[in-house]
């Protein structure tokens, strides 16, 4: 196959399909969940886990995902991640009773998490040899995840209103054949294959156990307690798991998950990174959303509305991020976005957030933050798969997804505990709190980008 057809649009298009149906599902049930809940007789505790078992299932099969890309090839997981999607949409949209249903979103979460780091590793494979493109790609491929986010409410009323719930899972089914088919086109047979790897089953079972307990008790914690035993539990199997696993990971001759990894400050910078912003994004998304409600007094459809400007500007600047990297570099983006994304923060918090303040108060923090954001993950993304091999860009790209999820997790569980109670001056000032510990963290982020030193790029490279 020609180096043109395999860093062509179109392969470009086959990732993004990727990443749109997976993001998709992020937010295109929210709107479904009264209808769900009246048609299958659920209540609010099953509805609440239609969200919750596609995030569990995404998070905990990622580093497994990865690593069968890195063993069996990318291409080959990938069409088997929309095979598995659309057969789970499908069950989705046939599921006849919420615990059904619950069954098939987790399934819907593993073929996300089959899609996700293959589709880096292609796009690695596709364009490592020119890191400004392979940036401007990601940049492109993480603007369509930003569109698909944006539109799901959008399109999830539209499905409702022509006709029921069952149609949010139906719209799946062509984007996924789409998606293999392009794949099957366009896609190398050999991208990102490393036949020789082993597979390590014992620290792919720890690795999914540990998971499985910490991000099952994240979820439960904001509404159950740190006390429940659902919850300790949960966190004291995933700590006995996770010693078990880097015990294993540690005498293992192919480990799933390689320690020296993190021996690279590029590599371990870089996940630090995504996970301070995770934390800090879905942390602060979920506890404005509260206060918008709770203290403001928004309907849920005017709540919608007023987090639009975060995901408009993040598809702009994803874009913008991209030619920035071409001219100047990973590092550079990395911590301008890092410094803008903290001033939206301190922003929002110091003249957006009280009783009496106006939406245009807002703004300025609530186009800053996704702004500075959008400019630092794709050279964030590219500095990942840049200081590994090739044949290690699954694992790569899914220990940093990994991190980046259960730290949006970690941040809504205890963002959350901060404004989960009292009056709307408690809240009020529980959201300013947290808006000072973002723009605390996301300096401490954009400090960790600048002492790591990323990979740079040349600027011969710029086209």
């Amino acid at each position: 196959m020609s180096n043109d057809r395999a860093t062509s649009p179109a392969l470009l298009l086959a990732c993004s399909f990727a990443f749109i149906i997976v993001q998709l599902d992020v937010t295109i049930v929210n709107v479904a969940l009264p209808r769900m809940g009246a048609d299958l007789h659920a209540g609010v505790g099953a509805l609440q886990w239609v969200v919750d078992a596609y995030t569990l299932g995404f998070a905990v099969f990622l580093l497994s995902a990865g690593v069968m890309g890195d063993k069996f090839g990318s291409r080959t997981v990938f069409l088997a991640g929309f095979v598995l999607f659309m057969l789970a949409s499908a069950a989705c949209a046939l599921a006849p009773t919420v615990l059904l249903l619950n069954l098939a979103r987790a399934l819907q979460g593993v073929g996300a998490a089959l899609l996700v780091p293959s589709s880096l590793a292609i796009l690695n494979a596709a364009y490592r040899h020119d890191p400004a493109r392979l940036a401007k790609a990601i940049g492109w491929w993480t603007a369509a995840g930003g569109v698909s986010i944006a539109a799901g409410p959008v399109i999830g009323g539209l499905l409702l209103t022509m006709g029921g719930w069952r149609g949010i899972f139906w719209v799946n089914v062509p984007i996924c054949l789409a998606g293999c088919a392009l794949t099957w086109m366009v896609v190398p047979r050999v991208a990102g294959k490393a036949p020789s790897r082993h597979l390590d089953v014992a620290g792919q079972l720890l690795a999914i156990v540990a998971l499985t307990g910490l991000i099952g008790a994240v979820i439960e914690a904001p509404s159950l307690g740190l006390s429940d035993p659902v919850v300790a539990d949960g966190l004291l199997l995933a700590g006995v798991a996770s010693v078990a696993f880097i015990a294993v990971e540690r005498r293992a001759a192919s480990p799933m998950l390689p320690l020296k990894l993190f021996a690279s400050l590029p590599f371990s910078g870089a996940v630090l990174f995504g996970v301070l912003v995770n934390f800090t994004y879905y942390g602060m998304i979920f506890v404005l959303s509260f206060y918008l409600q709770r203290v403001r007094g928004y309907s849920v459809m005017e709540t919608g509305l007023a987090f639009l400007p975060l995901t408009g500007t993040f598809i702009f600047s994803n874009i913008a991020s991209g030619r920035l990297v071409a001219r100047s570099g990973l590092r550079t983006p990395m911590v301008i976005g890092g410094l803008i994304c903290a001033t939206g923060y301190a922003l929002l918090g110091a003249f957006g957030i009280g009783p009496a303040s106006s939406f245009p108060a807002m703004l300025p923090g609530l186009v800053l933050i996704p702004a500075g954001m959008g400019l630092a993950v794709p050279p964030m993304t590219t500095a990942i798969l840049s200081s590994v091999e090739k044949e290690q860009a699954g694992t790569a790209s899914a220990v940093l997804n990994t991190a980046r999820q259960v730290g949006g997790a970690a941040g809504v569980a205890m963002f959350g505990a901060i404004v989960a109670h009292g009056d709307g001056a408690a809240i009020t000032v529980g959201v300013r709190m947290v808006m000072a510990i973002c723009a605390a963290l996301l300096l401490a982020a954009t400090a960790t980008a600048g002492w790591t030193r990323p990979g740079q790029v040349r600027p011969a490279t710029v086209g």
